[in-house]
């Protein structure tokens, strides 16, 4: 490539340090991002022999200060050790890039995408020297008005600790911008842009009796984002004695009075050292780490509307309505720091998966979750039902639900769910004309 191309704008230079190292007995060249993911391969050996170059100054030798190429910029301290999962995301990257605009951003640099009427967490990673009770760190979260305080956020000396604030998102769309400040020795992440969408309003046209769709063709389910578990922990700080005596010596003085054989009387002055030292707690903060983690699982059931006369438990024929349930459960080792499945979304075939759903009525108990249709305005009847189109084709109809908005510190946790019934016919074969007697 000449360097007139490579200049023109429509390129970028990705910049990565790399360190040159010996550990284990072997020699290693690695870039920050590198010795992150091998430093987690070997369970934080790298970082405890040689923290100060692969978790120093090797990341924080090059950042972005302003995001870019769907990394994001970095705020947190430029002098002390990070954090493996902050390498990751954040440091050891540089862009050069050969114009003054930045590509506008896109929806995926929010740092959270959230659901209207939804119990959410946010959470931030602090980190920065030590923190203990001698030296505590208080992180305030600032969201839409409101200040929620977490204290006594601890961890020790080269680590860092999650800090997350449950709240409820607003009634309507928005974009959140949550400020983060952090009272103490650390730091973290300052801003936190969310995005709060409503999922609401996209539910299927009136299906009629004569529609047809001739050039149907049958897509692959769509899987979107699907994590069921994810893990967390806290620190928690304990005193370590180390009693240890103070020498504090000083000298005695003793007075001695006496006369001789001659009645002359006589002083004598002298001493002697006598410890009044002390006993001291010289000890030191240790941690232990206690680990949570939650999981969620779910089931998916179709079934064909009760209404339709010529049904069977898993076939219909088409034109008549299906029913759904979902059900969730989370199980977890730390109950208040996690919230129940919220939210499920279904997409038909019929539509490519895309375009239309509907979003499922919910009902919260506790962790345990419970979804189905909401009540169809071109019901007859107003019950929960969808319609599957007259024109849909012998053969197996699927629909596909994302259960979602299952919160914990470390992220979202989601499922993709898929139940089916056959469809053998159509309704018009229910129905036939003849003549009134």
């Amino acid at each position: 490539m000449d360097f007139d191309t490579l200049i023109c704008g429509d390129y970028k230079i990705v910049i990565e340090p790399i360190a040159y190292l010996v550990y284990g007995g072997a020699n290693y060249a690695m870039t920050a991002t590198e010795a992150a993911l091998y430093d987690k391969t070997v369970d934080g050996d790298l970082r405890y022999w040689m923290g100060s170059l692969t978790h120093q100054n090797l990341p924080l030798a090059i950042f972005l200060e302003e995001a870019d190429l769907g990394y994001p910029a970095w705020s947190g301290s430029t002098t002390s050790k990070v954090s493996n999962d902050q390498i990751i995301s954040s440091l050891g990257i540089g862009i050069v890039r050969f114009n003054d605009e930045l590509e506008p951003p896109e929806i995926d640099e929010f740092d959270y995408e959230y659901r209207v009427d939804t119990d959410v967490i946010t959470s931030v990673e602090v980190s920065g020297g030590q923190s203990d009770p001698d030296n505590p760190v208080t992180v305030q979260f600032v969201i839409e008005g409101s200040t929620y305080t977490v204290s006594n956020v601890y961890y020790p000396e080269g680590d860092s600790q999650l800090v997350w604030v449950k709240w409820h998102t607003p009634e309507e769309p928005c974009v959140c911008t949550i400020r983060v400040r952090v009272q103490g020795g650390g730091t973290a992440q300052s801003t936190i842009t969310a995005n709060i969408v409503d999922l609401d309003g996209n539910d299927p046209p009136n299906p009629v009796a004569d529609d047809r769709n001739d050039d149907f063709t049958l897509v692959s389910i769509p899987e979107k984002e699907e994590v069921t578990s994810a893990s967390w922990g806290i620190w928690s700080p304990w005193w370590q004695e180390n009693w240890v005596w103070v020498e504090n010596w000083e000298k005695c003085w003793h007075t001695d009075r006496w006369t001789d054989s001659e009645g002359k009387s006589h002083t004598d002055r002298w001493y002697h050292w006598v410890d009044n030292g002390w006993w001291e707690d010289q000890g030191w903060w240790e941690f232990d780490y206690s680990g949570y983690s939650a999981s969620l699982s779910a089931s998916m059931a179709i079934t064909p509307d009760s209404m339709s006369p010529t049904a069977s438990a898993t076939t219909a024929k088409s034109g008549y309505g299906i029913q759904q349930t979902v059900t969730a459960n989370v199980s977890t080792t730390q109950s208040s720091a996690v919230t129940a499945a919220q939210n499920a979304v279904t997409y038909f075939p019929e539509f490519n998966y895309e375009g239309f759903w509907r979003l499922l009525d919910r009902s919260v108990s506790g962790k345990r979750s419970a979804f189905a249709f909401k009540n169809n305005p071109y019901s007859t009847y107003n019950r929960p039902t969808h319609f599957t189109p007259i024109w849909y084709p012998d053969g197996s109809y699927t629909p596909y639900t994302w259960l979602l908005d299952c919160w914990t510190p470390a992220g979202m946790l989601s499922m993709n769910l898929t139940d089916s019934i056959r469809i053998s016919g159509d309704l018009w074969e229910d129905w036939h004309i003849a003549p009134a007697n």
